[in-house]
């Protein structure tokens, strides 16, 4: 896309020839929609030292080779269609590979808020599901007061949400560009116009609002995008652990957990262990997850490393967010698949502990106080007896009265 948008403003710039421009935009369509065929000759690593270099001019020799193939020459015949003079004329790797990677984050980072967009809807869809069953909150591990299960995962789609948007927000950075300030930023050889038109190019193929940045010498050393958006994958990942985390908590069991919810059994758990079963949707997200976050430290590092004009670890950068954004995708993907869409409610499990909790003397503090409240508690647990014997007991309110007071559902 980057390839083609130079090629279209040189063309109309009259800088390269037009049947050489428009060989090259033949060539740039070819990669475009059939990536897995030219695959192959990409042979360049990932990481690699010169800043790009070696994938910028992988790229210019196929694009320039295919151009040469299209106007009838033999391969390799760079008389026909040039590397350097042709397929990379009035850029440099400084813009156009930190561009190309802009791009690839932006449209990777999308299928990713897809994913995460599927998971919070199908939690939303179990906090309706679910909006009528009452249990226990916790927090410190310890009973807390009554909510229901539709609250606890209305909680967990909003919390997904909120990094959605943090994606978003992150993918704005992105949007500016240095296309056209070619080495270090001072637009040397490119045509007069040609960043402009270069980046108005970009961003009509790609229906991406590119714009360049207003300082092409800072946005060509700068780095920061791919660390903001890295961040909020990570802040995902951070997410998706808390969300699994407690998933799986409510699943221990079966009878010596906590067993509220049930998840899809999917696989056997033990090579020894009869009939165990493990939360595998919830291990695989949650260890997703330390990769994730394992490589943002990668790319913050990477983004700390520029020496003046040019950060030559931008290959790292890159490598390590879009692993990080692909794996992120998948997972989720899989855990909404094969996990939370199948989640169901054990409401007898529920109903035993919320009515087997002593903080639902909570509901006393308006009544009796904070004090008689908390012996009531502790008279319970001590005798082994519920509350309203403890209460009665202790003389703070007559049976009567109790019944009158105490309903756990409207704590919720």
């Amino acid at each position: 896309y980057v390839k083609k948008a130079a090629a279209m403003a040189n063309k109309e710039l009259g800088v390269v020839k037009p049947e050489v421009a428009d060989a090259m935009i033949w060539a740039c369509d070819q990669l475009i929609n059939n990536t897995e065929k030219y695959r192959d000759q990409f042979i360049t690593d990932w990481l690699q030292g010169g800043a790009g270099t070696s994938t910028n001019m992988n790229a210019n020799e196929v694009i320039s080779n295919l151009a040469i193939e299209h106007l009838g020459g033999k391969l390799g015949d760079y008389s026909i269609v040039n590397p350097n003079n042709d397929a990379n004329f009035g850029q440099s790797t400084n813009d156009t590979y930190p561009t190309a990677i802009h791009l690839s984050c932006i449209l990777r980072s999308n299928v990713l808020i897809k994913a995460a967009e599927e998971l919070r809807d199908a939690l939303y869809a179990k906090a309706k599901e679910f909006d009528q069953t009452l249990k226990m909150g916790r927090t410190h591990l310890q009973d807390a007061v009554p909510m229901t299960l539709g609250q606890e995962f209305h909680g967990w789609g909003f919390t997904i949400n909120d990094e959605i948007e943090n994606l978003r927000a992150a993918q704005e950075h992105l949007k500016i560009v240095n296309l056209g300030a070619t080495a270090i930023g001072t637009t040397v050889t490119a045509a007069p116009g040609y960043p402009e038109l270069a980046v108005k190019n970009l961003a009509e193929l790609t229906g991406i609002d590119f714009k360049n940045s207003e300082d092409l010498i800072a946005a060509t050393s700068d780095c920061g995008a791919y660390m903001t958006l890295s961040s909020a994958i990570k802040g995902l990942a951070v997410k998706m652990t808390k969300v699994c985390n407690d998933i799986r908590l409510l699943a221990s069991g079966p009878r010596c957990g906590l067993k509220e919810i049930n998840l899809p059994q999917l696989q056997p758990g033990s090579s020894i262990m009869p009939g165990k079963v493990n939360p595998t949707q919830c291990e695989q997200a949650t260890m997703v997850a330390v990769q994730v976050m394992g490589n943002d430290v990668a790319v913050g590092m990477a983004a700390s490393q520029g020496n003046f004009e040019l950060n030559v670890f931008m290959p790292v950068c890159a490598y390590n967010f879009l692993q990080s954004a692909r794996l992120l995708a998948e997972s989720i993907v899989s855990f909404n698949k094969n996990c939370a869409v199948g989640i169901c409610a054990n409401r007898e499990k529920m109903h035993h502990n919320l009515h087997n909790s002593l903080m639902l003397v909570t509901a006393l503090n308006p009544y009796i106080g904070y004090e008689n409240a908390a012996k009531t508690a502790k008279k319970a647990f001590h005798d082994n007896i519920s509350l309203k014997e403890a209460c009665v007991e202790l003389g703070f309110l007559t049976a009567e009265r109790f019944d009158e007071v105490f309903h756990p559902e409207e704590m919720a």
